[in-house]
């Protein structure tokens, strides 16, 4: 019998030049904010590579930023053995949008279509995020906050589920939680954390979505 090639038995080694997913980013993002907490890393290093974690396109950028950092068990970014054949496009699964304000400010509002997902990050600086005329093509929405010596500002129509699992420290992460009466209403979660800083959301007085079932 042949023995077989010591090649067959290792795992595979992650494409550094494969794009890098949402779920990759916040892997990473999940380590820092640990790595914070625990004081291995000061809220300046933490802002700076928080900041790289989310224009990091590639699996490549990404592993550099956790690299001195202890993971608890959690996996750092992998990518797959093997390529899988893209999944089927649906309205709104697209990328993630990344709203970054640095000693400056970032703004979305007016008629605009609403990522699955969006990523604020201020630092000495303000970002508004204006949902009240928006137009959901999907019924749950994350915002991921983060917040260091500067401001988030999230507003909702007021018909819309609101909830939050983000966290101050040395700062306010103050959200408005609401549950809607109706089981079909979009439903935003907030989450992330507050350093100096602030993160608010609320829901705006008088601001409606229409028809919940379409989202517009």
């Amino acid at each position: 019998m042949f023995e077989k090639s010591p090649r067959q038995n290792r795992p595979a080694v992650p494409e550094p030049g494969l794009r890098a997913s949402d779920a990759d980013r916040d892997r990473t993002a999940d380590v820092l904010r640990d790595a914070l907490g625990d004081g291995r890393i000061t809220a300046e290093e933490h802002a700076e590579r928080i900041g790289a974690v989310y224009r990091a396109r590639t699996l490549g950028e990404l592993e550099p930023l956790v690299r001195d950092l202890p993971v608890d068990g959690r996996a750092r970014p992998q990518a797959p053995a093997r390529p899988h054949a893209a999944p089927a496009h649906t309205a709104g699964a697209g990328l993630a949008e990344n709203l970054v304000a640095v000693f400056g400010a970032a703004s979305r509002k007016g008629r605009w279509r609403v990522s699955r997902r969006t990523n604020a990050f201020a630092l000495f600086g303000a970002v508004e995020i204006d949902l009240t005329e928006a137009f959901f093509e999907q019924r749950e929405i994350v915002i991921n906050a983060t917040s260091f010596f500067g401001s988030v500002d999230i507003t909702v129509p007021e018909n819309v589920t609101l909830r939050s699992t983000g966290t101050g420290i040395f700062g306010g992460f103050d959200v408005r939680t609401v549950e809607a009466p109706d089981p079909d209403a979009p439903v935003v979660s907030v989450t992330g954390f507050a350093v100096f800083g602030g993160v608010d959301a609320e829901p705006k007085r008088g601001k409606r979505l229409k028809n919940l079932r379409a989202g517009r």
